[in-house]
């Protein structure tokens, strides 16, 4: 089990909306990271977890505080259209604009969400064990990182998803100021979703993404889909009227939450 030196946890007396706040010490970071926690309406055993991965200039709080997902969590479990889940929100790292979720410049942001999240998870959560399912999702940067860590490390996450993505660290560029040095890595297969899922392409179990027609990014998406298509990888992919914004985000993600509903083992 991996040990945290410090690990701070809010009092839940004066946390708002049932959300949990949570910060820990990371070697990956060199420092300290941020992570809020949303519970289901019901305990069970075994909880399974989905993690949701904010874009560029954001942090945890960017999926509850301007997308109000664990609100549409808690609507649909009261609905019974999904069972109880935990909601996880990780802030990236907080380099520059966006970490990009890749290790750089001597930090490991993306061992910090593939590694130390779901183990901070598992010491810090009540009902999640090591037979609970994880998920992993996430907009724009986010969803480049989920797509990558989902494809990755497949023994960890049962599906993965993403949305309005970015799909080859190129295109970092439409959205930070840092250079694309910062960023790009040495394989160049580890700079692009569609050779990461080739890569994996054996070991994945279910994925799904969408993306808005008039996102900058719809085009890069169209194409990963028919790339997939072409290598004969099994993916769900929908397009659906909207842009780069929080409107489109907050109602489709309940796309992916309904797909890991449907996954769960």
């Amino acid at each position: 089990m991996k040990k945290f030196r410090t690990i701070e946890i809010s009092n839940p007396k004066f946390s708002p909306q049932g959300l949990e706040f949570i910060t820990a010490k990371s070697e990956n970071l060199k420092g300290r990271g941020d992570i809020i926690v949303s519970k289901s309406l019901t305990a069970q055993k075994d909880m399974p977890v989905i993690i949701f991965l904010h874009g560029v200039y954001g942090s945890a709080w960017s999926w509850p505080l301007s997308g109000g997902v664990h609100q549409t969590m808690r609507k649909l479990e009261k609905e019974k259209k999904i069972p109880g889940f935990i909601s996880v929100f990780p802030s990236d790292g907080l380099w520059g604009d966006g970490s990009g979720y890749v290790p750089h410049d001597g930090y490991d942001f993306e061992k910090w969400i593939a590694e130390d999240i779901p183990e901070l998870v598992l010491q810090k959560v009540k009902g999640v064990t090591a037979y609970s399912n994880f998920f992993i999702t996430g907009l724009s940067m986010g969803g480049f990182g989920a797509f990558k860590i989902g494809a990755k490390y497949h023994q960890r996450f049962t599906a993965f998803s993403g949305h309005s993505s970015i799909t080859h660290l190129q295109q970092m560029k439409l959205f930070t100021e840092e250079p694309l040095k910062h960023y790009l890595q040495k394989d160049k297969k580890e700079n692009d979703v569609f050779e990461t899922i080739a890569a994996n392409k054996n070991f994945i179990r279910s994925f799904r993404f969408d993306c808005g027609t008039n996102d900058p990014l719809y085009k890069a998406n169209k194409k990963l889909h028919e790339q997939l298509c072409k290598a004969g990888i099994a993916h769900v992919f929908n397009e659906f009227p909207g842009g780069h914004e929080w409107t489109y985000w907050e109602k489709h993600v309940k796309d992916s939450i309904l797909f890991f509903a449907k996954h769960l083992h």
